[in-house]
């Protein structure tokens, strides 16, 4: 499908990726001078995280239930309490106070990620259109556009409230957009799923994606900070980093979008998870601020496709009333990434520096191919089984 058309289908799910993705590339930028902020140490400033991934999964356990609940308004719903809710941790003072702020952050991200993802998976089987690619796409262009230009704020002196506060209102405006009518509202039978057993693509996707994001939660919590301070940058060079990681998600995800047609989910994802080990390798290793970023940006380019590829073959994968349990099962095992990343890389960066933290992430991520043996027989075995069904 040509990029017009992807864009007209997912009109109403774009400004919600827009909406996560300013939010967390803003936060990246400011991570230096709100760590320093607290007066949180490596490994103090990893459990802070823990917090913010807490605040998510525990939020995705609910998300079909909202989902349902508020139907055609779950996103914008969704994208107003984004809005609202990652304004607290800019106010917070102290350790405690700050992570209980990005519990409640992080919760409504991992809420509107759910229903973002579901609702996407149901346009696509609705219409047989590949859109996750290009949907997580505007999320990494969001997301590097909102480090880039966080970055130049705060080495102008402007303070995380003020600027979060800006970008609470731009996501209000993407929640209008989002409320929708012409889509079909989600299957109600989300609200208590049947009792069945799930399809295993939900689980080993959920391993696979829990790999990519724990690769890209350690460089959008700890690229600015390897750069500034390993290597000597200033604010607005720290910010490059995960800015970088953004614009090359944003052209990985344009990229996948069209190589899907020629190419199958798994092997695009065996390709991508080498090319990620590779590009945390050369970051780790980096003498300089360039050289660093193009390791950040060779990992954004790895990275990028693995969470979507894996997430639109689960919802192909699943009957219709179980897409949004499916769906939010594998995000749920899947930001596993952000609730193990946290504490892993702060301890080794506060035992062995940044350097070593960032080895620990190519050796981690390079084990995402082993998981598409499992992964793989599992879709065969799902389409067996429905083939059986229909017979």
């Amino acid at each position: 499908m040509s990029l017009l058309p992807a864009i007209r289908l997912s009109r109403r799910t774009l400004p919600p990726f827009a909406a996560v993705g300013i939010f967390w590339g803003a936060f990246a930028a400011y991570t230096p001078q709100l760590k320093a902020g607290i007066g949180a140490d490596d490994g103090t400033w990893g459990l802070v995280l823990l917090g913010a991934a807490v605040g998510s999964i525990s939020a995705m356990w609910l998300a079909p239930r909202f989902d349902a609940r508020f139907g055609r308004a779950a996103m914008a719903l969704g994208c107003g309490l984004l809005a609202a809710l990652f304004q607290a941790p800019m106010w917070a003072e102290g350790i405690l106070v700050f992570t209980a702020a990005m519990v409640l952050a992080g919760g409504a991200a991992g809420l509107l990620d759910v229903v973002m993802n579901a609702r996407l998976s149901a346009i696509e089987a609705r219409t047989g259109a590949s859109l996750m690619n290009l949907n997580h796409a505007t999320f990494s262009l969001a997301y590097g556009s909102a480090a880039l230009v966080a970055g130049l704020l705060r080495d102008g002196g402007t303070s995380p409230a003020a600027t979060f506060a800006g970008l609470g209102l731009l996501a209000a405006a993407f929640g209008v957009i989002a409320l929708q009518r012409e889509l079909p509202p989600p299957v109600r039978g989300a609200v208590k799923p049947p009792r069945v057993t799930l399809p295993p693509v939900a689980f080993w996707g959920g391993a696979i994606i829990l790999l990519a994001f724990l690769a890209e939660q350690a460089t959008e919590a700890w690229s600015a900070l390897h750069i500034e301070r390993t290597l000597g940058g200033g604010a607005a060079e720290g910010a490059i980093g995960p800015a970088m990681l953004g614009f090359t998600m944003c052209a990985g995800r344009l990229a996948g979008q069209f190589a899907t047609a020629r190419v199958s989910e798994a092997r695009i994802t065996l390709l991508a998870a080498l090319v990620t080990a590779a590009g945390a390798l050369l970051a780790a290793l980096a003498p300089t601020p360039l050289v660093a970023y193009a390791g950040f940006g060779i990992l954004g380019l790895g990275v990028s496709v693995i969470a979507p590829m894996v997430f639109a073959l689960a919802g192909r994968l699943s009957p219709a009333e179980l897409r949004p349990a499916v769906i939010s099962r594998a995000a749920v095992i899947g930001y596993s990434g952000f609730f193990i990343g946290p504490p892993l890389l702060g301890a080794i960066s506060e035992l062995a520096g940044l350097r070593m933290a960032f080895v620990a992430v190519a050796l981690l991520v390079a084990l995402a191919p082993l998981l598409l043996i499992p992964l793989r027989a599992s879709a065969r075995g799902t389409e067996a089984d429905a083939g059986a069904e229909a017979g």
